[in-house]
């Protein structure tokens, strides 16, 4: 389930207000490029900034991008470090139609492995929706382990993991141990991860070049490892660059670029420095994803 190229939005800011006009636009590119996911409201979404009201809007935002089509799922992400917070977001989330949530491991608090399953567990209980796991280690202080996805596996309605660990061991011993859908969490480690059984990715990336790793992922997909490698090794520079300050700075800087959103960041997230936007100007550029 869920499997293909899955996009980690950026949400636009104006003036230091949401801006759904701006977000909205970016998500119709995205589902013009060929995605088959818009996850909104997460890291790249600068999540934790966002007030109640706002994170709502922004759900409704991509619903409504999507439209009456089911091709392309949204899938918002709704983890917090309190499992109570989870919940009412999971809720709120699954009361307006969304087609599963992302619940990102807790943060700060650094959970033991027995406090992930029991926090897992709990909200999985609580809703209905298909539920998307999200380690990434590097943001929350702690590292989920392949035996406790394995365990989570056994639930019914946990059926992915976004893996964001930078381990393509943790990946493997992942598909060795559990029956669920792995998509990789890193860009320059999609196609390695999808090497050793990941089914797709949750891309930043993809806010900028949609078509390029939608056709990346779909190639491998479909048995074309060549197609699939010669498309990696030319993103290749671009993975890179996007995190050549703190993510999403570098991405909105480019998606900017492209024509798309204001670039604003929330503080305490401020725009990337000169130097920086030259190195991402000159990236997309030599891609033709900009004029």
């Amino acid at each position: 389930m869920f499997e293909g190229t899955h996009v980690a939005m950026v949400t636009d800011f104006k003036d230091g207000r949401l801006n759904t006009a701006g977000f909205k636009e970016l998500a119709s590119a995205l589902i013009a490029g060929g995605v088959n996911g818009l996850v909104p409201v997460g890291c790249t979404g600068e999540a934790a900034t966002l007030t109640l009201d706002e994170r709502t809007s922004v759900i409704k935002a991509a619903l409504s991008a999507r439209g009456d089509s089911r091709n392309v799922s949204v899938i918002p992400g709704t983890g917090t470090n309190s499992t109570a917070t989870t919940i009412e977001l999971s809720k709120a989330a699954e009361a307006l139609g969304v087609d599963a949530v992302m619940l990102i491991t807790p943060y700060y608090n650094k959970p033991t492995q027995a406090g992930l399953i029991k926090h897992y567990e709990t909200v999985a209980r609580a809703v209905s929706l298909p539920i998307v796991l999200y380690n990434v280690p590097g943001r929350t202080g702690v590292n989920m382990f392949p035996e406790t996805v394995a365990e989570l596996a056994e639930i019914d309605n946990i059926v992915a993991v976004k893996e964001a660990s930078g381990s393509i061991d943790q990946v493997s011993r992942i598909r060795a141990t559990a029956d669920i859908t792995i998509l990789s969490g890193d860009d320059s480690l999609t196609l390695p991860m999808m090497a050793v059984g990941a089914k797709g990715v949750v891309s930043v990336a993809g806010n900028v070049a949609p078509r390029h790793v939608s056709r990346m992922v779909k190639a491998f997909l479909e048995g074309k490892p060549d197609e699939a490698r010669d498309i990696h090794l030319r993103l290749l520079p671009l993975f890179h660059v996007l995190f050549v300050e703190t993510n999403p700075g570098p991405v909105k800087a480019a998606v900017r670029m492209q024509g798309l959103g204001t670039g604003e960041l929330r503080l305490p997230l401020v725009p990337v420095s000169e130097e920086s936007r030259t190195k991402i100007g000159a990236v997309l550029r030599q891609l033709e994803l900009v004029r």
